[in-house]
Parts: C-alpha cells; sequence; structure tokens
C-alpha cells in the first residue's frame, strides 16, 4: 500500500490511485512543464477513512447520502500511518491542499469546482485538517448530483489529495486554450486579475479578458477588478478591495500564456481549462490542467482549408446521437443518393462525399454551396422552411472571405439536375400529380407495396445472405424517395401559385394546410387515439406494469394494442436510427400515452373533432382565397389549393417508406446478432447496432474474434456520453467554431423563433428532452430541442409547441399544423429558458414565446452561449 506520491512519481497510467488532478499534475510535471512542486495522498489513504461507505451508499435514503457520507469522514479519526504520509510530502511553509477524485478532470466529465480546494494552509496540523475536509467534499450535495447527472457510480470514486506548494501570485486566472463560447480551436481565452486565482475561478470578480489566435491578440476586455484574495502570512486567505486600472498582464505576458497553452493542449491532444499564476518574480507557473468537456467534437473533415458543416441530426429532429450501425446505414443511403445525382462514390460505405460523423451525429459539408452561386440560391430558400435559422447562419457565413464564391457557373448544376429529372421521371410525375392525384395517391401506395416485396427475405437466409439483402436495399431506398417527392413538391408548388394569384401570404394561407389527407403520421396518431376510444381503461399502476402484463399476455387490451403495433410498430423515436428500438420493440411508449389518452378529460373537443373542424376551416379559407382572388383567378386558386390539400400529405411517405426498410433491415440484423451472440463474438445480439455494416461482416466471417465485445464496450460508453450532451449545434466550422453562438441576441423578455403554426395559446409549459415516458396534461406547452414522428402521438394533447431546431416546413412544424396546434419552432437554448411549469404564451404567427415576469434573466438580452 502507498500512501503518498511526488509528482516525479506520477504518470497518466495512476488515475485509480491519485485521480484525475493528480495524475495531471504529474504528466506535465514529467513534460517539463512549470508545475509548482508537490505530492499526493493517495486514494488508499482515503480508503482507510472510509470503512462503511459502501454500506452507507446502499442504505442511506438517496436525500440523506450526503450529509451522512460527510458526518462519517468528519468524524472518522486520522490513522497515524496517513499523518505520516502527509508529513512525507508536506514540504513545509504555504501549500495549496486541493482534492482529486477518481471522477476528476476526465475527458468526459471535468467535475470543475465539485471538490474543496484549500489555499495558503500552513504546519502539518493544519494540512492534515484541510485533507480531512477535502476527503468529505468528495460527499457535497452538488458533488453528488454531478455524478448522478453523469451516469457515476459513487462507490467506484474516490479521492486523492494533491499538497502543493504555494504559489503567491500577483497575477493569476485561468486559460482555455480553445474559445469555450463559439468553440473555435487553437484560440485562448485567459481571464485574468491580481492576487491569487480564486478570485477568477469562483468568479468573485471581474477579470480583465484576453483573447488570442495564431499569436495575435484579437480582443482585450478590461473588467473592475475590485477585489483581490491575497494570502496571510500565518496561513489562510483575506479579501483585499482594490481599486485598479488598466489591465494587469502586459502583451508580452499574455502571448507568454498563449504560448503556454498551446504546450499543455500538444501535449494531452485536446483543448484543456487551465489554471496559472505569475509570482512577483514574474515566473509564469502552471497551476492546473484539465479537458474542456463542454466543446462539440470536430467532424472528420475530407478537404483542406475551412469547412462549414450542417447537421443532419437536426434536419431530421434526432436531437441524440446514433448507433454505429444507424451511422453506417445511413451513409450507405447517401452513397445511393449521391449515384443517383450522376456522382460517384469511392467507398459506399464511408457515404457521399459530403457526408462525414462526430459525436455520434451525421454533418453535411456545405462548404461547396457556400462557394457557389447556385448554392448560395439555393440553400438557403430551403434551410428557410426546414430549419430556419439555419437559413440564417448560412447567410452570415457568405460575409466570410473563407467562403468567397468560386463556382459562378449555373451550367453544371442544372445539366445534372435535368439529367436527375429525366431519370426520376419528375415531368410525369408533376403532371401527373396536377391532371389526376387520385392516382398519384395510387402510384404512391403501389411503390410501398414493391417495396415491401423487395424487403422480403426467407428465414433461411444466411447471416451473409442477410448482410447482402441489406446492402442492397439500403443502397436501392434514395429512388423510392426521389419517386414520390416530385408530387408532394407539386402540392408547396400550388401553394405558392394560389399565394401570388390571392395576393394572400403563405402564412395567411397556412391554415389550408390543417387536417390534410394522405399523411401516414397524421393517419397513425388518429389511430392510435381512436384505439384510446375502443378500449378499457388502465388498471393504476405503473405503465412498466402495464407492459410486463402486455408481454406476458395478461393485458386485456393486448390484441387490440398488437393490432395497432403489426400496422404501425416499425415507428419509433429516432427511427431513422438502425440501432434504436421500434414500438414492436418496446411498447412502452405507446403503452404509455395509450394511458395518458384514457385519463384525459373528454369533456372539451376530442383529437379526431378537432381534425375534422380542421378540414372544414381549411375549406373556408380555401373559398376566401378564391373569392379574393376574383372570378377568373379564383377557379385557379381554387384548384391550387385544392391540389395542395390532397398532395402535401406525401411529404411523410418517403420518411415512412425509409423506416419501413430501416426497419426490415433491423429485424435481419437482429437475426445476425443472435448469430455471433451465439458463436460469443459478442455478450448479446443487440450489441451488433453497435459494429457497422462492413465490421459485422468481418464477424461473420471469423476475423478477429477478441475483438468486437471491447469495440462494442467502448462505444456503448462513447454512445451513453453522447446521449447526456444537452447542446449540439444547427451548424460547426472545422476550426470548432459554432457560427451560431459569435452573435445571436436574443429577443428582450420574449424568446423569438420562427413562426410555424399559426393562433396564440396561454399555459404551462412542459419541458421534455426525450418523449419515452413523457407525460403531457391536455393544453400543456410541449418545449423541446426536435421532433420527429415518433414525438408525435404527444401531439393530440398538447395545447401548443416550441421547439429549438426546425422551420416553417419541418416535421413538428408541418403536424402541428395538421393539428391546429400554435407553434413556434427554431428558438435558441428553449430546453434551458423555460422552466416546466411556467406559464407562457406561444404566439405562432409572430413567432414569440413571452415568458411569465420573473423569467427574464434566462431570456436576457446578450449573446447565447454554449451551455
Amino acid at each position: 500500500m502507498t500512501l503518498a506520491y511526488s509528482f516525479h512519481e506520477i504518470d497518466a497510467s495512476m488515475l485509480a490511485e491519485v485521480g484525475g488532478k493528480a495524475a495531471n499534475l504529474g504528466q506535465l510535471t514529467r513534460a517539463g512543464l512549470p508545475v509548482p512542486p508537490g505530492g499526493c495522498l493517495s486514494t488508499e489513504a482515503y480508503g482507510l477513512v472510509a470503512a462503511g461507505l459502501d454500506e452507507l451508499i446502499a442504505r442511506a435514503p438517496a436525500g440523506e447520502l450526503a450529509a451522512r457520507a460527510r458526518e462519517l469522514l468528519l468524524a472518522a479519526p486520522v490513522p497515524e500511518s496517513v499523518r505520516k504520509a502527509v508529513a512525507g510530502i508536506y514540504p513545509g511553509g504555504a501549500v495549496a491542499v486541493r482534492s482529486s477524485a477518481t471522477a476528476e478532470d476526465l475527458p468526459h466529465a471535468s467535475f470543475a469546482g465539485q471538490q474543496d480546494t484549500y489555499l495558503n494552509v500552513v504546519g502539518e496540523d493544519a494540512v492534515v485538517e484541510a485533507v480531512r475536509r477535502c476527503w468529505a467534499s468528495l460527499w457535497t450535495d452538488r458533488a453528488v448530483a454531478y455524478r448522478e447527472a453523469n451516469g457515476i457510480d459513487h462507490g467506484a470514486v474516490r479521492l486523492a489529495v494533491v499538497i502543493q506548494r504555494m504559489v503567491d501570485s500577483a497575477v493569476a486566472g485561468v486559460m482555455f486554450t480553445a474559445n469555450p463560447v463559439t468553440g473555435r480551436r487553437h484560440e485562448a481565452v485567459i481571464d485574468a486579475s491580481p492576487g491569487l486565482g480564486e478570485a477568477v475561478v469562483s468568479g468573485a470578480v471581474n477579470p480583465d479578458r484576453f483573447v488570442v489566435h495564431e499569436g495575435e491578440i484579437l480582443e482585450r476586455h478590461a473588467g473592475d477588478k475590485r477585489m483581490a484574495i491575497r494570502s496571510l502570512p500565518g496561513g489562510g486567505t483575506e479579501r483585499e478591495e482594490l481599486d485598479h486600472d488598466g489591465f494587469c498582464l502586459t502583451d508580452a505576458q499574455v502571448l507568454e500564456l498563449a504560448a503556454l497553452g498551446r504546450r499543455v493542449e500538444d501535449h494531452y491532444g485536446a483543448p484543456q481549462d487551465t489554471e496559472w499564476a505569475i509570482d512577483d518574480g514574474g515566473t509564469l507557473w502552471l497551476t492546473q490542467a484539465r479537458p474542456i468537456t463542454t466543446l462539440y467534437p470536430l467532424p472528420a473533415h475530407r478537404a483542406e482549408g475551412l469547412r462549414a458543416y450542417f447537421s443532419f441530426n437536426v434536419a431530421q429532429g434526432v436531437f441524440g446521437p446514433l448507433t454505429p450501425l444507424g451511422l453506417s446505414g445511413l451513409k450507405l443511403v447517401s452513397s445511393g443518393m449521391s449515384a443517383m445525382f450522376g456522382f460517384r462514390v469511392a467507398d459506399r460505405f464511408a457515404g457521399a462525399s459530403p457526408i462525414t460523423d462526430s459525436g455520434g451525429r451525421l454533418w453535411i459539408d456545405i462548404t461547396p454551396a457556400l462557394r457557389s452561386r447556385v448554392g448560395r440560391a439555393v440553400l438557403p430558400r430551403m434551410l428557410s422552411v426546414g430549419e430556419a435559422r439555419a437559413g440564417v447562419i448560412f447567410e452570415r457565413l457568405t460575409e466570410r472571405p473563407e467562403f468567397s464564391v468560386t463556382q459562378h457557373s449555373r451550367r453544371p448544376f442544372l445539366r445534372r439536375i435535368g439529367r436527375f429529372a429525366r431519370r426520376m421521371h419528375v415531368p410525369s410525375r408533376v403532371r401527373l400529380a396536377l391532371t389526376n392525384p387520385e392516382r398519384a395517391i395510387a402510384l404512391s401506395k403501389r411503390i410501398g407495396a414493391e417495396l415491401d416485396a423487395r424487403l422480403g427475405i426467407a428465414a433461411t437466409a444466411t447471416p451473409l445472405e442477410r448482410l447482402d439483402h441489406a446492402e442492397r436495399v439500403l443502397h436501392a431506398i434514395p429512388p423510392v424517395i426521389a419517386s414520390i417527392m416530385p408530387m408532394a413538391l407539386t402540392g408547396y408548388g400550388m401553394l405558392g401559385l394560389a399565394s401570388r394569384l390571392s395576393g394572400m401570404t403563405l402564412s395567411q394561407l397556412q391554415d389550408v394546410l390543417r387536417s390534410v389527407p394522405n399523411n401516414p403520421t397524421t393517419e397513425m396518431d388518429l389511430e392510435l387515439w381512436h384505439l384510446a376510444t375502443r378500449i378499457e381503461p388502465f388498471p393504476d399502476v405503473p405503465v412498466a406494469e402495464l407492459v410486463a402484463a402486455y408481454h406476458a399476455g395478461t393485458l386485456p387490451q393486448r390484441e387490440q394494442i398488437a393490432a395497432f403495433l403489426d400496422t404501425y410498430g416499425h415507428r419509433g423515436v429516432a427511427e431513422i436510427d438502425l440501432g434504436v428500438p421500434r414500438w414492436s420493440d418496446d411498447p412502452t411508449h405507446i403503452i404509455g400515452v395509450l394511458a395518458n389518452y384514457l385519463r384525459m378529460d373528454t369533456t372539451g373537443p376530442t383529437p379526431d373533432v378537432l381534425f375534422a373542424r380542421g378540414a372544414a376551416e381549411a375549406q373556408a379559407l380555401i373559398d376566401r382565397a378564391a373569392a379574393r382572388a376574383g372570378r377568373v383567378k379564383g377557379r385557379v386558386v381554387r384548384f391550387a389549393l385544392g391540389r395542395a390539400r390532397t398532395l402535401v400529405g406525401l411529404r411523410e411517405v418517403p420518411k415512412y417508406y425509409i423506416v419501413v426498410t430501416l426497419t426490415a433491415v433491423r429485424r435481419s440484423m437482429a437475426v445476425v446478432g443472435e448469430h455471433l451472440a451465439s458463436l460469443g463474438l459478442l455478450e448479446t445480439a443487440d450489441d451488433v447496432y453497435f459494429l457497422t455494416l462492413p465490421e459485422i461482416r468481418s464477424a461473420v466471417n471469423g476475423a478477429e474474434p477478441d475483438l468486437w465485445r471491447a469495440l462494442v464496450a467502448e462505444r456503448r460508453a462513447s454512445y451513453a456520453q453522447e446521449r447526456r450532451r444537452r447542446h449540439v449545434p444547427r451548424m460547426l466550422l472545422s476550426d470548432g467554431t459554432e457560427p451560431e453562438a459569435l452573435a445571436v441576441a436574443a429577443a428582450e423578455g420574449d424568446l423569438v423563433g420562427t413562426p410555424a403554426s399559426a393562433g396564440t395559446v396561454t399555459g404551462p409549459a412542459r419541458v421534455v428532452l426525450d418523449p419515452l415516458g413523457a407525460h403531457l396534461e391536455p393544453g400543456e406547452i410541449l418545449v423541446c430541442p426536435s421532433t420527429d414522428p415518433g414525438w408525435t402521438p404527444l401531439f393530440l394533447t398538447a395545447g401548443g409547441l416550441v421547439m429549438e431546431m426546425g422551420g416553417a416546413m419541418s416535421h413538428g412544424a408541418v403536424v402541428a399544423r395538421e393539428y391546429g396546434i400554435p407553434a413556434v419552432v427554431g428558438v435558441p437554448d428553449a430546453t434551458h429558458r423555460i422552466a416546466t411549469g411556467e406559464v407562457i404564451t406561444v404566439d405562432g404567427a409572430t413567432g414569440t414565446v413571452t415568458l411569465p415576469r420573473g423569467a427574464d434573466d434566462r431570456a436576457a438580452a446578450g449573446t447565447v452561449a454554449l451551455p
């Protein structure tokens, strides 16, 4: 048992013995960086005084655990062996005594400030007492809550304590080697103030701020620096009032700090959050370094120079990460789409050339569009209807010299579009939609039937045959999408024509698209509501018990629910991901929604009544628009709006068929997973979703049998970590910059987004980050990051919708309009700035969300920073 180490004895492999902070200080010391000398009391010492904690963790009520654990540690005697170990590393004089937990300063969770530090501690007895208090600080309420939020087992965390020579600093502060607000890499942000760095770290002072990039100071902001924390001669610290004008660092010192930060980042290979101090003699010391855990990981770009990426996940309403098999499947789909446009793909499993991934999410390289005259004209219009805020960001990026136009001619684009239109029979599909919409609808259904036939595979198929089949159908699905989209887009074209002829804006005609037919998603939602009207109320027990009864065959309503799942069981939340369970795999969400419906007060209009009312109101609006256009034009307006109502529901059909395809592939891969698990290559059949298609083929062929279990375990951990990420950029540059964070001004008092569904509603907000198990009372306003069809059962009871992502034609907006729910989308950071239970007002016509008085602090004017 080793109770203490000097920094020179510590390396990166000793996390379990010395904790994150000490492991970093040991690495930095061994790398020759200017770290004040010191040592570390190991986690073995903590273990000697923490006897009884395991039993306490197992038995103490959750609300009492932190206080009782602190009480136990503060009361436990410090063994003589630990006192001797402290004496062995205490250098005499003033030291800093700092907590170093085994779950601290890690790449995925910094735990910054969660445990305690004691400064200017003098004398062995005082050091021992500070050590005891550091041990107890592992169990502060904030540290316990942080561990629970990050999924870290309390019993697995132990604490070491750093004892380090105190730097009596003239100036100190913190430095991020990447900009924590904009995300830009290699841009040092330095906060500095006179005295000890505690004043800056604790937020007790407004420091000077400097921003440095590539050896150039880009920004200088002088703080008021009204206070400094100073060391006292006999130990401890005091606060001193200051009247400090000017900057506390010279330009030379700022550049020296930035150079030190670059050395630290180069050593770790990742951006770092550091603490530093400059003593009275002008010597610069590095007192701490930890990873910056809030930065979004950079996409793996395939081209040189600055690139701009748009989040495919945001466009699809899937906020969380995709499984590795989900990413692999979508990349293969993108290769099929690229081939459809005549672009050759070198490796179809790598995806189309603009596609890359990062953080378990897909990104599209939009740099070619930024540098093209046609791209600058077309893409903002596309984004304005699907992801409006991204369109604004795109326009802003066109002003940057790095994205100046290099492709001026429109001819290459027009030639490709022309060839694509002929190959996909676009003119004939548009003509069919206009002249005979019933046949267009029938064609879309026939395409679905042909797809179903193509998806069939014999139960006796071998794993390799299943892989071959999966790869074929995934690569072939894009033409199915392309064959239906012209008919749906014709409907929107007719809406635009009616707007021009009637003199009414698209916003004024918005209600024409309420309760449209031929939309498989709204048909599904209404069928679910009708199911709720046909079955008896569930027993008043938790949803988990209802699900268990369903699987056991003892739920009285099981046959009716199973019939619904036979038709719609391929759907689910984040359904574009091959690795995510469908409702047929896990009916928890559907049974929970049904339980919610069955509790509803049905004295008011029911969803089916509201849907019928919406259709009647749409027809009345068509009559008004036709009358406004006049006798001749009015006939055209009536025709156009009738076609729009008939056709726009087809917008959801391509997505529906994609999900049908993905579900068929998922089920086939489940069989392959069972095969690999039976061979011992995977622990469970579900592990197959954490491998890519080429990796599954390698495993089936017997390659590297010892690799797959470890690889799956690593990816499951990364996936779980990314699921906890609360912020995903809409757009991201290859240097890490999030363009939206550069200058997104929030409206004072109100939140501003994109109008999505007209109407005004006031009601209590319900912030939902994951629809699984979510309960939405009738009339509550759903506030969420984004939505896909798996969310829409919640819409039937929602009084309104506020969404962080999306535009006027995004999925959530379309469904909200069809249900007549006032909706505002593209509201930055809405899930943070609105609290569950707050009574808010949603104005779907103006795109504003009004917060209650007292909530203005969350919506204060200024730059919206990354959380």
